[in-house]
């Protein structure tokens, strides 16, 4: 639900988050990032049957952050606001940078050589990675 007088603040981010929250909105997202699109060219780019993309729009739409028009037999899907795909790529962000630290902390565990190490038995089984 978008922000409305009197609500409170973290209510409506609450909501905004949970809007976002399923994996196939976010590829509905990613997808109207690059323009806008029919539902039919979501339908294709998701993989989802119409009535679940549908479905998933309708959230989009109801949250705020998707906005639609018909045209002809077509309805043509858009983001309501292009700032959406800057806080998709603030996401992505987050995500590379927190893969990196896991990879940096699993390299360490792997090239430490305290007695922790020496005395852990699985370390003689070579990692998938370096077979």
């Amino acid at each position: 639900m978008p922000f409305t007088p009197g609500r409170p603040l973290a209510e409506a981010k609450a909501d905004l988050f949970k809007a976002l929250g399923h994996p196939a909105r976010i590829r509905v997202l990613e997808l109207l990032a690059d323009g806008e699109r029919t539902v039919g060219q979501l339908a294709s780019g998701t993989g989802l049957e119409l009535s679940h993309l549908s479905q998933q729009v309708s959230v989009l739409r109801k949250a705020g952050i998707v906005g639609s028009r018909r045209v002809g037999n077509n309805v043509i899907c858009c983001l309501a606001d292009p700032q959406t795909a800057e806080l998709l790529a603030v996401a992505r962000r987050l995500l590379t940078a927190n893969l990196r630290q896991g990879q940096a902390l699993l390299e360490a565990l792997d090239g430490a050589q305290d007695a922790v190490a020496q005395a852990d038995t699985t370390r003689a089984i070579p990692s998938p990675s370096r077979q």
